[in-house]
């Protein structure tokens, strides 16, 4: 079993083998978080929530009950839930265990990573990249002769340079560059297999936001074209859609006599488009 493992055992005291990772997203899901995993350990679900910060359009503490009647519905198991901090804060969130509303309460674990002892994570290698934020008197020296030497140590090429991957992308929340860039050597990084990812990824994204540029650049201007001005409500209605929407916007524009066939456009867009939360 690879790092999902080491971390579920780290968190469940617990040298269990029998880990199976399913599938990051519920069927019915509508919200997005910074990253979410689900576990499957024996008769149990472990679902896993990292936060970056506490900020969420849905409160963290109903998001957790929302997750566990659906996990509870699909596969009807005990669940263990954890929501992780990585960045210390000081905000109450990060301090409360529960969601409560009148008759409902459903409690569920936080681990706020500042405060953990880094001496098991710095005895598993899956585990030194969560060994980067965690307590310490000295962050410095937390990163420069445990961290970065544990993993120079370890043997395997590949398993070395996607860890490596993994400290520097985890050990960005909390150190300069310069120092990151100190420890670990740039071609370790580029030969891991995680960069690559993040940066197929970051490639995908811009050409993305170049299409969507060019597609509401074309709107807009086929728009002040027929109805001279556009409100600022209306065109930052437009810039909130998927490239596909402006696709369509496009073609059903030509149909529009005046603005309000175009508002009523936007309008029944709006009524169909699931929210999704942050």
């Amino acid at each position: 079993m690879g790092y999902p493992g080491d971390f579920a055992r780290w968190l469940l005291a617990s040298d269990t083998s029998d880990i199976q990772v399913l599938k990051t997203e519920l069927n019915l899901e509508p919200i997005r978080a910074d990253s979410v995993t689900f576990l499957q350990i024996a008769n149990q679900i472990l679902h896993l929530e990292f936060q970056t910060t506490p900020k969420s359009k849905t409160p963290l503490d109903f998001r957790m009950l929302d997750y566990y009647t659906r996990l509870k519905r699909e596969y009807w198991c005990d669940i263990e839930q954890v929501l992780i901090f990585l960045q210390p804060t000081s905000s109450e969130i990060v301090f409360n265990t529960q969601y409560v509303d009148k008759k409902t309460r459903h409690e569920y674990r936080v681990i706020r990573l500042w405060e953990e002892d880094p001496t098991p994570l710095l005895a598993n290698p899956a585990l030194l990249p969560l060994a980067t934020l965690a307590r310490t008197d000295s962050p410095a020296d937390l990163l420069t002769p445990q961290v970065a030497v544990n993993v120079d140590m370890i043997e395997e090429t590949d398993e070395r340079q996607n860890i490596s991957a993994c400290v520097q992308v985890l050990a960005g929340l909390r150190f300069d560059k310069s120092l990151i860039t100190q420890l670990f050597r740039e071609e370790i990084m580029q030969e891991s297999v995680i960069y690559q990812d993040i940066l197929q990824k970051g490639l995908q994204q811009g050409e993305e936001r170049g299409k969507k540029q060019e597609a509401l650049q074309l709107i807009m201007r086929q728009l002040t074209r027929r109805f001279a001005a556009i409100e600022p409500e209306i065109e930052q209605q437009i810039r909130t859609l998927s490239i596909a929407q402006l696709e369509d916007l496009a073609e059903a524009l030509l149909d529009f006599s005046s603005q309000s066939d175009l508002v009523n456009y936007l309008g029944n867009i709006s009524l169909t488009q699931p929210n999704q939360e942050d």
